[in-house]
């Protein structure tokens, strides 16, 4: 993996790609191998800062004690007060804040009320505070940085199949910073597997309604359907020659028979 197989890639990328009138995505696409995401040790699961903004507004919720709530309110995108968990009784209201923020910040000390009122609606979509992303803070937490740094942090994870999918930029990115994201990801992954680069088998870059492209993909690998579609023109000759050679028979077969008519 190097910056010149990567930009290569994001060119014909957008080379590719129909223009829109809407500025489109840059998604990074990664197939992997030699895993059994049955084990827990092979699965992806990880929260990556990167360097630089993959150009997508992150929405933050926080849902907070009084310690940090007026803070939370200036800072965060929406934030909930403790005092305020019981108007959430109805399962559609917490299906509704969930959908609407892309990550939840929580004080620390109240996270045993945050998992009775939300845990069975955050839980399976991925949504409750983790720890890992640096979203539990306690009571006296300066919440402005970690919103910032939450802006320019993604979510790498296998879910049902080898493929790990996020965005990297936009299409009028600066592409040093699209390279630099880039390689953030990979080298995270090569710490992150079980066999490091060995468990990556491709690394895709596509813009949102474009084709795919490899990065680092060698010319060589169209060459078999090339010499395909080569061998098309000489089967149809063959099919050709053969059906002139079956049809002078036939009738060959027919003189022969009228020539020597069978004997009553």
């Amino acid at each position: 993996m190097n910056k010149a197989d990567i930009k290569k890639a994001l060119e014909l990328a957008k080379k590719n790609s129909p223009k829109r009138k809407f500025k489109q995505t840059f998604d990074l696409i990664v197939s992997l191998q030699g895993l059994d995401l049955k084990k827990t040790e092979h699965q992806v699961n990880t929260f990556l800062p990167l360097h630089f903004s993959n150009s997508k507004k992150v929405s933050i919720g926080a849902l907070v004690g009084p310690e940090l709530y007026e803070q939370a309110k200036e800072v965060c995108d929406e934030a909930v007060l403790v005092d305020d968990f019981g108007k959430y009784s109805d399962k559609k209201l917490i299906k509704q804040l969930s959908t609407k923020h892309d990550f939840f910040i929580a004080q620390a000390t109240i996270m045993p009320k945050i998992a009775t009122t939300f845990g069975r609606v955050f839980g399976p979509k991925g949504k409750m505070p983790n720890p890992k992303a640096g979203c539990v803070v306690p009571p006296n937490a300066s919440l402005k940085p970690l919103y910032e740094r939450l802006q320019k942090t993604i979510r790498l994870r296998t879910l049902n199949q080898p493929v790990i999918q996020c965005a990297i930029g936009k299409e009028d990115s600066k592409e040093e910073e699209l390279i630099d994201n880039v390689l953030t990801i990979y080298n995270s992954l090569t710490h992150t597997l079980p066999n490091g680069e060995h468990n990556i088998r491709d690394i895709m870059i596509k813009l949102t309604m474009g084709p795919s492209v490899i990065v680092g993909a060698k010319k060589d690998k169209k060459a078999p359907k090339e010499e395909k579609k080569a061998e098309e023109p000489v089967k149809e000759e063959a099919t050709e020659e053969t059906k002139e050679i079956e049809k002078t028979e036939e009738v060959s077969e027919t003189k022969s028979v009228s020539d020597n008519p069978k004997k009553e």
